[in-house]
């Protein structure tokens, strides 16, 4: 029987694999709710700009919440290296420093953000009268802002411990509470958009608060104490500095990439921009299952590297693989027999129906390609190796850009082309610095 085979075969860790992996999910599909939420009560005022200004607010409030998600990455893999080596001091301060750094960020960047706010609402374009209630959202939606970072701290902290269930309750806590709010608020009270603002910021604040409850709760009865006195000194800092800045560029440059997506695809047209935003909703589809394999493999590559445990990481990689595989399988079957009935679903526009029907084999492809990129992310992040993740997302990056240009006299397909292209250079570059760590022993050594 070959390794893989016998990996495969190890049933404990289809069922740790599944037991972290429905959680996240289930958490993943969770997170567009607040924005929904909001929407949804917005779009039941009497006036108009009520929901342009919660639509804008909400678009500019996700733009620093999104490019500090870093927090939970860099999280998760140092807390399950030292779920994995049994050290639970090591367990309190990852937890402590992930909490101080997120705290610190959300303070900083909500008090930077303020006197740039008028600007930015400015930016988009708006009228006067929805530019000021968009500002009134935006004020007090920046209360939640550092609520908004410790979950991301929390979440990744619960995943490499092995709690994913705990992170589904922390953002099924703060959604509840949100919607309980906003039907209080907009409907009891009559505060309109502001009371949306407040729901969403209380909501935050809620999950913030039980998650650092249910953290509490696990870790009564552990040995040992966080170093208060030596985390004063940066170098007790500096392993997770650097794994959070090189996870934020990697960040930047992928959000790069779909911008410039949107950017190319509207020089061809309002319907290719048009065609290709519905299109990319399936990429968001495929990564709300995808993504939570890959959470799986963050925390069980990262306990077998913290027990220098090989078999375990093999046997982790091959099941979560095998899964996610067969996964973006699904996903490939779902596009290609009923993509066209996906693209109806979302818009009645026959020339934007048009273009995203010639695109359908680039959507179908898609999730076969990008499953790699996936799962070796998992790995890298559960090892703490951000630096290559970095160095593998820029060449990609890179790469992509040329693509781009040298394509582009094929139109909407050549930028697909270019898309795909990213995808499988992101996995390629990742598998070959895994290849190449293996040979050297890296890996659990």
């Amino acid at each position: 029987m070959s390794p893989l085979t016998d990996a495969w075969r190890h049933r404990p860790t289809h069922r740790q694999v599944w037991a972290l992996a429905v959680p996240m999910i289930l958490s993943n599909l969770t997170v567009p709710l607040v924005a929904l939420v909001d929407s949804t009560v917005a779009g039941h005022l009497p006036r108009t700009q009520d929901l342009g200004a919660v639509a804008v607010g909400s678009a500019i409030y996700a733009l620093p919440v999104w490019s500090l998600g870093f927090l939970r990455m860099g999280t998760t893999g140092f807390a399950a290296q030292a779920e994995g080596a049994g050290d639970r001091v090591a367990l309190r301060t990852v937890q402590a420093q992930a909490l101080l750094l997120a705290a610190a960020l959300g303070i900083a960047t909500a008090l930077l953000m303020l006197p740039l706010l008028p600007w930015m609402v400015g930016q988009m374009r708006v009228t006067p009268a929805l530019a000021g209630t968009g500002l009134d959202y935006l004020h007090i939606r920046l209360l939640g802002l550092p609520a908004a970072l410790l979950n991301y701290a929390l979440a990744g902290w619960f995943i490499g411990a092995q709690r994913a269930g705990t992170t589904l309750a922390l953002l099924l806590a703060a959604n509840l509470v949100n919607i309980a709010l906003n039907l209080l608020f907009v409907l009891g009270f009559g505060w309109g958009v502001p009371g949306i603002a407040l729901a969403s910021a209380c909501g935050e604040w809620c999950g913030a608060l039980y998650g650092l409850w249910r953290a509490r709760r696990a870790m009564r009865g552990w040995d040992g104490e966080v170093d208060w006195r030596a985390m004063r000194g940066f170098a007790h800092w500096r392993p997770l500095l650097t794994v959070n800045r090189d996870i934020f560029v990697r960040t930047l440059a992928l959000e790069g990439v779909f911008f410039s997506l949107s950017l190319l695809g509207a020089r061809l047209g309002d319907a290719t921009v048009a065609a290709n935003a519905l299109l990319l909703n399936g990429l968001m589809l495929t990564a709300f299952g995808l993504d939570g394999l890959a959470n799986a493999v963050e925390a069980l590559c990262g306990h077998a590297i913290g027990a220098r445990d090989p078999l375990a990481l093999r046997r982790a990689l091959v099941v979560a693989g095998g899964w996610s595989v067969l996964g973006s399988l699904g996903y490939a079957l779902l596009f290609a027999l009923g993509g066209h009935r996906f693209v109806d679903l979302q818009t009645s526009l026959p020339e934007v129906r048009d273009v995203a029907y010639q695109a359908l084999p680039w959507l179908a492809a898609l999730p076969v390609v990008a499953v790699w990129s996936y799962l070796l992310d998992g790995l890298f992040i559960g090892a703490t190796r951000a630096r290559e993740m970095r160095d593998g997302m820029l060449l990609a990056v890179a790469l992509f850009a040329l693509l781009a240009w040298a394509a582009r006299r094929w139109g909407n397909d050549g930028l697909w082309l270019a898309f795909l292209a990213f995808m499988a250079i992101r996995g390629a570059s990742l598998g070959w610095i895994a290849w190449r760590l293996r040979r050297r022993g890296a890996w659990a050594a």
